[in-house]
Formats: C-alpha cells, sequence, structure tokens
C-alpha cells in the first residue's frame, strides 16, 4: 500500500523498492533535506532520482523543516542537481509527494521566489528524458516543480492513494467557500451559520472527489495508476521506451537567477 496522507515516512527507505540493488550516491545528503536527490541504476541504466523527503528535517542552526515542502536550500540543490544530470545526459526520475513551495515572508525574505524560479527553469528546459511517479500529494507549484504534466514527462504514473490539486482540499474549501458566502451576499441573501456549515460540506465533498487520482487519469493528466507493487516493472519498461532515441538537443537555460 502507498503512504497514508499525513504520515511521515523516509523516502530513502523507499527508492530500493524501485531501483537496482547497488550504491545510491546521495548528492549534498545534509543539504536541503526536504528534496532527496541522487544517482542509481534503473535496468543497468544510470539514472537521476529527485524526490520529495516525506519526513521533518531540521538542519543545522535553522528552524524545523516541514514533509513535503520545497525551501529555498532544497530548491537550490534540485536545481543544480537537475543541471548536472542534463550535462551528464543521465534520465530523470522524479517521485512526488509534495504539497508546495514555502510561503511566508520569511520564505521570501530567504529567496523562496528566486530559487523556485531557478528550479522551474531548470526543469522547463531540461532536454533529458524524465519519468514522474506520483506517491502522495502533488499540489500547486510542486507538481510543476518536480516534472508535472506541464514540463512533459516521457510517462506520468500515480499511485492510487496520490492526490492531484492546486492545493489542498481544506484550503480550496475555505477559498471557494469565501467566494461563494461573497456571492450569496451580493445578491442580498445572509447565510445563517447552519447553512454555512452545508455549503463547506458541499465544497469539501466536491473538491476532494476532483483531487482523485481516477478524476486525473480519466482527463490523461495521468498515464496509468499503479499497484505499487507494480512500479518498479513500468519504471523498467517507460525508461526502455524513453531512452530509445536521443533527440540531441543542448540544455539551454537561459539566465538564471543565482
Amino acid at each position: 500500500d502507498g503512504p497514508a496522507p499525513a504520515q511521515e515516512y523516509d523516502v530513502r527507505e523507499l527508492l530500493p523498492c524501485f531501483l537496482d540493488a547497488g550504491p545510491f550516491e546521495e548528492y549534498k545528503a545534509d543539504f536541503g533535506q526536504t528534496l532527496v536527490c541522487g544517482y542509481g541504476r534503473l535496468g543497468g541504466v544510470a539514472v537521476g532520482v529527485v524526490a520529495n523527503q516525506h519526513k521533518s528535517c531540521r538542519p543545522a542552526s535553522a528552524p524545523l523543516q516541514f514533509p513535503g515542502v520545497i525551501y529555498v536550500d532544497s530548491a537550490d540543490k534540485a536545481a543544480r542537481f537537475i543541471m548536472d544530470c542534463n550535462q551528464s545526459r543521465l534520465p530523470l526520475l522524479f517521485f512526488q509527494d509534495v504539497n508546495g513551495f514555502m510561503v511566508g515572508r520569511e520564505a521570501e525574505q530567504a529567496g523562496i521566489i528566486r530559487a523556485g524560479a531557478k528550479l522551474v527553469n531548470v526543469i522547463a528546459n531540461s532536454v533529458v528524458p524524465k519519468i514522474t511517479t506520483i506517491l502522495g500529494g502533488s499540489f500547486g507549484a510542486g507538481n510543476y516543480a518536480l516534472c508535472g504534466k506541464a514540463f512533459d514527462p516521457r510517462f506520468v504514473f500515480a499511485w492510487p492513494t496520490a492526490r492531484y490539486a492546486v492545493m489542498g482540499g481544506e484550503q480550496a474549501a475555505g477559498t471557494l467557500l469565501d467566494i461563494t458566502v461573497k456571492a450569496l451576499k451580493r445578491g442580498g441573501h445572509q447565510p445563517e451559520a447552519a447553512e454555512l456549515e452545508e455549503l463547506r460540506r458541499k465544497v469539501e465533498t466536491s473538491y476532494e472527489s476532483q483531487t482523485d487520482v481516477r478524476y486525473a487519469a480519466a482527463r490523461l493528466w495521468v498515464d496509468k495508476i499503479l499497484d505499487p507493487a507494480e512500479t518498479r516493472s513500468a519504471l523498467l519498461l517507460a525508461l526502455e521506451i524513453a531512452t530509445r532515441s536521443d533527440e540531441g538537443k543542448p540544455f539551454k537555460t537561459g539566465v538564471l537567477q543565482v
């Protein structure tokens, strides 16, 4: 079974289930710990791996970092790693369980906009084969930054536990409820507390049904919903197909904000 939505886990313990037996050479393991990057092999082919770490981390002399969130240091690390893989022509495997980028005044002052833009830039301009697997949540800008459908991965797989949306259900329900209430008030209707609660329930139910991975698969945003036990075999076949030809495009990112 896949991980429960709120359950913490160490993604390093999952990677050996997908990759060949042998060393996984992690890239900057003690820096940007909410993203795990490293070099491994799949079917004997050298690959780069970028995966969300879904347990809390506490860097030296820094506040606690929450699971599934992309911070400035992890975005910088992943961008540099993806550039290295493009320069070495290594295919990239992405494993998503992401809530999005860190927000707030402190994150902005630390440079999250710059770091996030750099990560999205290198993903958008990446020329090597990319395969994305959604293990849990795939929300907001985090979906794009870790090679979501918009950035042309060769394949997008998802586990049955996956959730796919612009934002989490609770946050979205609050936003959509505010919009609905304002529309009612403009029409001269002031909803009572019981009516507000019923509206919230309806909005949450509707939104949650659309975050179900089957909703995404029905719209071809996901190529296949995988039994977790089938993940390695699906990745082996996808990688074999994706690496049959090399288009030989040069890797160019333009001007990066550093």
